[in-house]
Formats: structure tokens, C-alpha cells, sequence
């Protein structure tokens, strides 16, 4: 069974605060097979969200909710996106302020992990988003390594984002083994070639996607996620469109 992809709404943020439904069925036309969302809960009711992705044919791919949010919020965060249909819930991004330290990534692992722990009984997927910040060396371990140790794989799971890995220093491929089985969201966002390692359409830089793709069925990744941060003089659309057609070229979409 081949997976399936979905585009983080974030690439279209501007697009969906003005429009969110018109720019999810813009989405949809172009055929991708889902949206992995940005907190939605200021935007409509959790009922009519779900009413609304179906009747778009588009399946919810997870959410990315803030640590703060998590935190202070969970049960009605929890309450929403279970309404919603939504079964994978994500941090994305972990302010500076929380991981100057190795005992501050120790802190955060264990406060993801009784998160995870938490949506676990909830029946909810929780996982992990990285950037490149998460590679910062403490001796000779770092955060990522650090949240691994710490959180099992029942209460955190990994949205490996491929680019901020290359951008790092690092082997996506290689990584994607070690996550093996903690891996059900692969964001996909390629790097242009060059010394500015722009954002780019994914097909078009320098990440090895053949590796990349192969590895991804044998480690358990159920959907991979198309997102572009800064789409610069491309209107972001556009970029995830090509994003989609390239994908289709590989063989993905």
C-alpha cells in the first residue's frame, strides 16, 4: 500500500487566514490526499472541521499544537481534535529558551513524555517535530538523542523533517533507520543547491528522495507531508503544486 501525502497548511499560512476552507479545497484539487493542520480551534468547531475535510475528501494528517498550548490546554486540545478526527497530535518546535542545556532537553523529554503518555489513553499518536537546534551537541549526545533515551516509543513519537536533518549535517536516510518503528510523519521540504540552502520544492534540491523514499516504508512512515517554510517569489500554491507534480514524477503521489 503506497503512502499517501498531505501538505502542512503552515506553507499557506497566509492564504488560510484569509480563506481556510478555499485554500483546503485548492489543496484537494490538486490532489493531494490530506492537510496536516495548524491549530485550527480559533477558526471553526471541531464538528464542523471534520464535516468539512470529508465533504473535501481530504484526511486530517496530524496538527501541530505549540508546547505551551500542550501544557496548559491538553485536556480541551485532546477533547477538540478527538471530536475532530484528528489522531496525530505534534509539537512543533521548542522555544530557546527551554534547551540551552542538556538537563533542558532532559526537562522537555520528560514533559513530552508525560504528554505522549497522557494522549496515549486518549488514543492519540503524539510525536516530536525537529529543526536543526535539536542536533546541537552536549558532549557526546544531543536533544534529539536525548528525547529518544528519555521518551519511549508509547509515549513520543518523531516527525522527521528531512531538511532541517540535511541542513544539520546530518543523513536523513541514516536517521529515519534509527527512528525505525517512531516514525509515522515524514515532512517532506527540500534544500536548493548553493550556499544559502534555500527552501526549495521537494524534487528540485539536493536531498536524496530515492533514499529517502525507499527507506520510508521499512521504518513504518504513514504519510509523508509536504512543507516549504519560505516559498519566496513563488506564490506558495504554486510551490506546493510543484511540490505534488514532482512527487507524481517519482512515482509518490
Amino acid at each position: 500500500m503506497s503512502i499517501p501525502v498531505a501538505v502542512q497548511l503552515y506553507t499557506l499560512r497566509d492564504l488560510i487566514a484569509r480563506d481556510f476552507l478555499g485554500t483546503c479545497r485548492s489543496v484537494a484539487k490538486m490532489g493531494y490526499k490530506g492537510v496536516e493542520l495548524v491549530d485550527t480551534r480559533t477558526i471553526l468547531s471541531a464538528a464542523n472541521l471534520k464535516k468539512e475535510m470529508a465533504a473535501m475528501g481530504l484526511a486530517m494528517a496530524g496538527v501541530h499544537v505549540g508546547i505551551e498550548q500542550l501544557e496548559a490546554n491538553l485536556d480541551a486540545v485532546a477533547a477538540y481534535y478527538g471530536e475532530a478526527g484528528v489522531s496525530h497530535l505534534v509539537c512543533p518546535y521548542m522555544p530557546d529558551t527551554r534547551r540551552k542545556t542538556a538537563d533542558d532537553w532532559k526537562k522537555q523529554a520528560n514533559t513530552l513524555a508525560t504528554i505522549g503518555s497522557k494522549l496515549g489513553t486518549k488514543g492519540f499518536t503524539f510525536c516530536y517535530h525537529n529543526h536543526d537546534f535539536e542536533f546541537q551537541k552536549f558532549g557526546s549526545t544531543n536533544g534529539l538523542d536525548i528525547m529518544f533515551s528519555i521518551a519511549d516509543a508509547r509515549s513520543l513519537g518523531f516527525e522527521l523533517d528531512v531538511y532541517w536533518v540535511k541542513f544539520a549535517g546530518e543523513n536523513p536516510v541514516t536517521l529515519m533507520h534509527k527512528l525505525s518503528g517512531r516514525l509515522p510523519l515524514l515532512h517532506c521540504k527540500d534544500m536548493a543547491a548553493g550556499p544559502e540552502r534555500k527552501f526549495a520544492p521537494v524534487g528540485s534540491g539536493v536531498l536524496d528522495w530515492k533514499g529517502i523514499f525507499q527507506a520510508a516504508p521499512k521504518v513504518g512512515v504513514k504519510w509523508y507531508i509536504v512543507e516549504q517554510d519560505n516559498c519566496y517569489d513563488l506564490p506558495p500554491l504554486e510551490a506546493v503544486r510543484s511540490s505534488l507534480e514532482n512527487l507524481k514524477k517519482m512515482g509518490i503521489a
